[in-house]
């Protein structure tokens, strides 16, 4: 058949409406089974495929969901995604995913072009946005959902895991381990992960009557990590830290790494190593990474919960979600003698 096929072309294959062709290409409307399949069967047919772009237009209902995210270095990034994006497609929305670097000015101008889309809502994990345009997408009905991220943004809702615990989880596990050096290396200072993290650690070292002994920054990055490491632990003839909290796995095991076949130094029996996140590598035998977990499928049904309630329903409060985050004990730290 030459040309565009047409729905009333498919409508009159199947002896339907083009109404009843238009329903059964909507998500959630209502159709007949039997409809449904004379209908598919027609397009298939004929080699139809509807017009979403035109649809939306039309209905003002895109169906889309922008999501934006700074790196997918890091193991925990694209498995969250993942179930993001196949979580949303089991609720009949399609995801059009964008990447952003940390710079407000680069996130603003990529938050600009996903409102050209037309999309029902935007999800950002790990970047943060300004107040400026948050109030733009509040202004044109645009939901706001910050995944593994903070910010005192008025109507955007956030999903995160305790990160302020986990931290302070980590300080009191290696206090109990008897530690008396402990080091960290943070990520990104930008990030509220980050800052949460750190905070946490620090008031743990506190009650537990320890001070930080040394720091470095990693940036989130893991060539960043292991430099800081090797200048952390490559000093000759210093006293050096007996435990090293790393702000993610990613980081973490980079510095393992370096700590290993770089500078000598055995983990535990040397340094006990701690990241954050508990991505599939950290149960590795290569790693046997201790961390703190970051349940993602009770991040993921929160931020698409969250999503869908300001979609239905624009003028419910935004969701403020703190899924709580169990540290996991392995082998790369030296654990307590006594019950924890």
């Amino acid at each position: 058949m030459a040309g565009k096929v047409t729905s009333a072309q498919v409508a009159k294959r199947a002896g339907v409406s083009q109404s009843a062709v238009s329903r059964v290409f909507t998500p959630g409307a209502s159709v007949s089974e039997k409809t449904a399949k004379k209908v598919r069967d027609a397009a298939t047919a004929l080699g139809y495929r509807p017009n979403v772009l035109a649809r939306a237009m039309v209905s003002g209902k895109s169906r889309m969901i922008g999501l934006v995210v700074a790196y997918l270095d890091n193991h925990f990034y694209p498995d969250a995604l993942e179930k993001l994006s196949n979580a949303l497609q089991a609720k009949g929305y399609h995801v059009l995913v964008f990447m952003a670097s940390n710079k407000t000015e680069i996130i603003d101008t990529v938050l600009e072009e996903i409102l050209d889309y037309q999309v029902e809502g935007i999800i950002t994990a790990s970047v943060s946005m300004s107040s400026e345009l948050a109030s733009r997408c509040q202004q044109a009905g645009v939901p706001v959902v910050q995944f593994n991220r903070t910010q005192d943004l008025e109507r955007v809702a956030t999903v995160t895991s305790d990160n302020y615990q986990g931290g302070y989880d980590i300080a009191q596990f290696l206090a109990q381990g008897g530690h008396q050096r402990p080091a960290y290396i943070a990520g990104w200072e930008g990030a509220s992960t980050q800052r949460d993290r750190e905070a946490g650690f620090l008031d743990g070292l506190k009650d537990a009557g320890l001070t930080l002994f040394a720091r470095g920054v990693g940036n989130f990055e893991a060539d960043t990590a292991k430099a800081a490491a090797c200048c952390m632990f490559g000093k000759r003839d210093a006293v050096l830290p007996d435990a090293v909290f790393v702000a993610n796995d990613h980081m973490a095991f980079a510095v393992m790494d370096a700590l290993r076949f770089e500078l000598g130094l055995r983990v535990p029996q040397d340094v006990s190593v701690v990241g954050y996140d508990d991505v599939p590598p950290a149960a590795w035998t290569a790693y046997d990474l201790t961390t703190v977990r970051q349940r993602a499928n009770r991040m993921v049904e929160a931020t698409v919960a969250a999503m869908l309630e300001k979609i239905d329903h624009p003028a419910s409060p935004a969701r403020q979600v703190v899924v709580d985050a169990p540290l996991i004990i392995r082998g790369s730290a030296r654990k307590p003698k006594g019950p924890l």
